[in-house]
């Protein structure tokens, strides 16, 4: 038997690696003063990329860093030299990186948790957890990293597309002055021309009072299972999902217009769903590390929360972009005074009824 102040053995006298050194790569042996000798970075900067990752600051001479994040810091400076960002961008960048990955990261470990924790007779019932991360990690990393770079592909698509007489933001030029295409911003950001779209569960709050976790966990699923496929048929993007709510952009009105609508349809088949409304904006888009923000984003906002169920509301700019179109309906409703708009035009959109139809 193990003395039990010792690590247990693996085989030829190696120690068995724990859970956590299997995840990183290794133990914790460097200090902050360690990783400021091995990288030149100073020891305010790696504390402040430690904590813009999410993690709290520790000690100078606490040994809770890894050869990795001994070479992560590394990748950072190196594309810091090569002009890609800068020394304030990275720090917006491990921000962004934390916030994302920390609940992906959330949901993969409950998810194996409750995979190990299954009844005998099912499999992988039992067996010692190190085991488990070190077979499954190398392929959860391999799933990453394909539907990350496949993401990858399709953003610089979009990018390419739009980027002709893309004109960089300059002195004497505000952002967004080039309609043409997106505008930089700063690094990590652009300004586009895009239709941004909200929509939420009537009576959410009312429905959830009636519902064990279950049952919640259930509708949510299906709530974000259905908003991502018809945005994604609809050559939209789903920006997150806040409980009851989705934020989507598109590039053009005439697609967020269709997947509001078909959205709606479909939901109405629903019947483990409530009701949904949607709000649509035109507008300049500030894209900052993922997110959306801007006029536009706050316009669709506001419809939704003025919306009736089974309605999609749109603002003037939105209506003007769908000019002509064929295939919808628009009704100017009278303004409303809501949050931050003293007279807000509500436009009502509906798809175009069919000749003959009743």
């Amino acid at each position: 038997m193990n003395a039990p102040d010792q690590e247990p053995r693996s085989g030829a006298g190696e120690p068995r690696p724990t859970v956590e050194e299997v995840l990183l790569g290794g133990g914790r042996v460097h200090t902050r003063r360690d990783v400021v000798a091995r990288t030149g970075v100073t020891a305010e900067r790696t504390a402040q990329i430690w904590h813009a990752l999410g993690f709290p600051v520790v000690d100078d001479d606490a040994r809770v860093f890894t050869d990795a994040d001994v070479d992560a810091l590394r990748a950072g400076e190196r594309l810091i030299e090569a002009g890609l960002i800068t020394a304030e961008s990275e720090t917006m960048m491990a921000r962004a990186l934390g916030h994302h990955l920390s609940r992906l990261a959330e949901w993969q470990v409950s998810t194996l948790w409750a995979w190990m924790s299954r009844g005998p007779g099912v499999p992988g019932h039992g067996g010692e957890p190190v085991d488990h991360a070190a077979a499954l990690l190398p392929e959860m990393e391999r799933l990453q990293r394909h539907v990350w770079r496949r993401h990858l592909a399709a953003h610089a698509g979009r990018m390419a597309a739009a980027g002709e007489g893309f004109v960089p933001a300059g002195p004497g030029r505000p952002v967004g002055a080039a309609a043409d295409g997106p505008t930089a911003a700063g690094e990590g950001t652009d300004v586009r021309e895009l239709a941004v779209g909200f929509t939420d569960m009537v009576g959410y709050t009312r429905m959830t009072r009636g519902l064990d976790t279950a049952e919640l966990g259930r509708v949510l699923d299906r709530f974000e299972s259905l908003t991502g496929d018809v945005v994604a048929e609809g050559g939209g993007r789903v920006v997150k999902t806040i409980g009851d709510e989705v934020l989507f952009v598109c590039d053009s009105a005439s697609a967020s217009a269709g997947i509001a609508l078909e959205l709606t349809a479909r939901v109405e088949e629903e019947k483990r769903l409530p009701k949904v409304r949607t709000g649509l904006a035109h507008g300049a888009v500030l894209i900052r590390f993922g997110d959306v923000y801007g006029g536009a984003v706050n316009v669709a906002a506001r419809l939704t929360g003025v919306a009736r169920p089974d309605t999609v509301l749109v603002d003037t700019a939105f209506a003007g972009e769908l000019a002509g179109t064929a295939a919808y309906e628009l009704k100017a409703l009278r303004p409303v005074s809501v949050r931050g708009y003293n007279r807000l035009r509500p436009v009502v959109l509906r798809p175009r009824r069919r000749t003959g139809a009743r």
